[in-house]
């Protein structure tokens, strides 16, 4: 496990990552939120299953050692069956934020990492207000951080300090990661993953919660820059370091060469998306230079991936 510390030099990135226009905006969220989906509460999941509850969803056969006292009698007397009546019981659903703070979402200033953090808070600050139990991970290939599950909206600021001192580093390792989540996760909920998803086996990771019966959802952070550099003006013999690792190459860069780049990224995204959805997981683009507060709505009225 990864020392967790607040490194100095970034200390002003810091103390402006959840200030008092980031909280503003996360009231202003809130409320949105609570009107979109007015008359549900998002803390509130029907589950079927004998118990409680009020509203009836169903019959399955009586089975010995079955509370006779669920055991639909009208049926007996018309049918000559023995059913058992199901209700639909009020349940939580866990949400779980997993962000990556490997070492590609800290390039050009920490800006992917930022922004995933931001992101997170919102979405964690959300959940809480509406009563879900909300729990988070940061990860990469040598970190693994874990803030057990909360509840309540006063929580926020542990949600705050827990994102703020995670130290990042480390390479891209989000399928080892998931892995670890899918298996402390004693019950399966809403997982949403925050990454640039730089990792040929990411997918594997997002498809292990799906086996696992995690609702997962795939938010790719995207710096524009990185994406397409075309627009840098980048030219002439230069020399491409991998940030994660040691690998280094000399190339000659031409325009050619960066319009096969950003073709290549397009077709990376795209594949992934394409995998997400086949498989039932929600997938969504986040470019860092759409505000933060832009993409959460987004989401929310995308619908179904916050409900």
């Amino acid at each position: 496990m990864a020392l967790r510390q607040r490194a100095a030099a970034n200390g002003a990135d810091d103390d402006t990552l959840f200030d008092e226009a980031f909280l503003a905006k996360l009231e202003l969220l809130q409320v949105i939120a609570r009107r979109l989906f007015r008359g549900r509460q998002r803390a509130e999941r029907k589950t079927r299953k004998i118990g409680s509850g009020l509203e009836f969803a169903d019959h399955r056969e009586y089975s010995p050692g079955d509370d006779i006292r669920y055991i639909d009698w009208t049926a007996w007397v018309r049918l000559r069956q023995r059913l058992i009546r199901l209700y639909e019981e009020d349940e939580d659903l866990p949400i779980r934020i997993v962000v990556d703070v490997s070492d590609s979402m800290t390039t050009r200033g920490r800006r992917k990492l930022r922004y995933a953090r931001q992101v997170a808070a919102a979405l964690a600050y959300v959940g809480l207000a509406s009563l879900d139990r909300v729990g988070l991970s940061c990860v990469s290939g040598r970190t693994f951080e874990t803030l057990p599950a909360v509840r309540g909206k006063g929580r926020i600021f542990k949600v705050f300090e827990f994102l703020r001192t995670v130290a990042p580093g480390g390479p891209t390792d989000l399928r080892h990661g998931l892995s670890r989540v899918a298996a402390q996760s004693t019950q399966p909920g809403l997982t949403i993953v925050i990454s640039d998803f730089y990792d040929m086996q990411a997918f594997e990771g997002l498809n292990l919660l799906r086996f696992r019966r995690h609702d997962p959802v795939a938010i790719q952070v995207i710096d524009p820059i990185e994406a397409d550099p075309r627009s840098t003006g980048l030219r002439g013999d230069v020399m491409v370091v991998d940030c994660e690792g040691d690998t280094r190459r000399e190339v000659t860069v031409t325009a050619r060469t960066l319009d096969a780049f950003a073709q290549a990224h397009e077709r990376f995204c795209a594949t992934l998306e394409s995998n997400c959805r086949s498989r039932g997981i929600h997938y969504v683009r986040a470019n860092i230079d759409v505000p933060f507060d832009d993409l959460v709505l987004r989401m929310f009225r995308m619908g179904g991936i916050l409900l």
